[in-house]
């Protein structure tokens, strides 16, 4: 797998660029088209890289003053069906799908701590799905509500904020969480108390035995597991750029349930509920945030020796090209 640089160069630094670019046996196609940038005045320089070497050639670009003064627009092709991108690969040491560009992660993560209208209604949706759950005791509603939940890009953006030291960044993470699940769990609250006021939500419905959903509000080791193995998986999606929807819904079973109850509890006003679903969503979001930065923290200094080990096991991806 190869990755495409997109670059924009001032005309003094253009040289240097093309000094890094070429000679490199994980870098092919470099093209150069002098004064074809027009705003800002520049020149344009392509390529292709092997994905493994990617965030290297980044952190040489940005040595070069072109972060600053240029443009550097990385894309992930859908196809690259020729034999020269076969050899970046072979050339790379581990495999693409493990390769991690750590400028890319921190971007994301950027982008997944910043509030949004559409989050906070998707955060809206699952809560009330898992409101709902609880009262009709449904594990059905329980996934929905899952897989609504988008609170996975907030995690993520805290347990960066420890891994890259960015304490910025983990403040805005944990800040997004903290703040939209409060307004979330207050609006559900307020709704599920007008439904309590005319009959159509009970006091048995949320404190009943509930085979089903029960899970949801009641602390305990395993939780502190589940939640540890969701920050484990939703750290590793977010280096690997793997976030698919079923990442985000491992992640959501230790939080927006939990959220579902804790409304609810409050809407009907049960200590018992309203404590248990409390410390279920903290020690939840706590877990995951601690799993995910030791994990990033763990990928930052080792990751690149353990890939580069497993060809050991798994051969080299020269061995493997003869295959496709």
């Amino acid at each position: 797998m190869v990755v495409h640089f997109r670059l924009t160069s001032p005309h003094r630094l253009t040289p240097g660029v093309v000094a890094v670019l070429r000679d490199r046996p994980w870098i092919t196609n470099v093209t150069l088209q002098e004064g074809a940038v027009i705003q800002p005045p520049g020149d344009l320089l392509e390529c292709d890289v092997a994905r493994e070497k990617a965030g290297e050639l980044l952190r040489e670009l940005d040595r070069l003053g072109l972060c600053a003064e240029g443009g550097i627009v990385v894309t992930t092709p859908t196809g690259t069906p020729f034999e020269r991108a076969r050899q970046l690969e072979a050339a790379a040491p581990g495999h693409p799908d493990d390769a991690v560009i750590w400028e890319a992660v921190e971007a994301q993560a950027e982008a997944g701590a910043v509030p949004t209208v559409s989050y906070l209604v998707f955060l809206l949706i699952a809560v009330a799905l898992a409101s709902i759950a609880v009262i009709t005791d449904s594990a059905v509603l329980v996934v929905g509500a899952m897989v609504v939940g988008p609170e996975f890009s907030a995690v993520a953006a805290a347990s960066a904020g420890v891994a890259l030291r960015r304490p910025r960044l983990f403040v805005q993470g944990l800040r997004l969480l903290v703040y939209s699940f409060a307004f979330a769990i207050a609006v559900i609250a307020a709704l599920a108390f007008v439904a309590h006021l005319a009959g159509l939500v009970t006091t048995a419905d949320v404190t009943a035995p509930r085979p089903s959903t029960g899970f949801i509000w009641h602390p305990d080791a395993w939780s502190v597991i589940v939640a540890l193995l969701a920050g484990t998986a939703g750290a590793l999606a977010l280096a690997l750029s793997k976030t698919a929807t079923m990442v985000g819904v491992f992640i959501s079973v230790t939080t927006v349930p939990a959220a579902g109850n804790l409304a609810l509890g409050l809407a009907v006003w049960d200590r018992g509920e309203i404590t248990g679903s409390a410390a279920q969503l903290g020690i939840n979001i706590g877990c995951m945030v601690l799993a995910g930065a030791v994990v990033l923290v763990l990928m930052r200094r080792f990751w690149v020796r353990v890939t580069a080990l497993s060809e050991r096991f798994f051969g080299r991806q020269s061995d493997l090209g003869g295959a496709r």
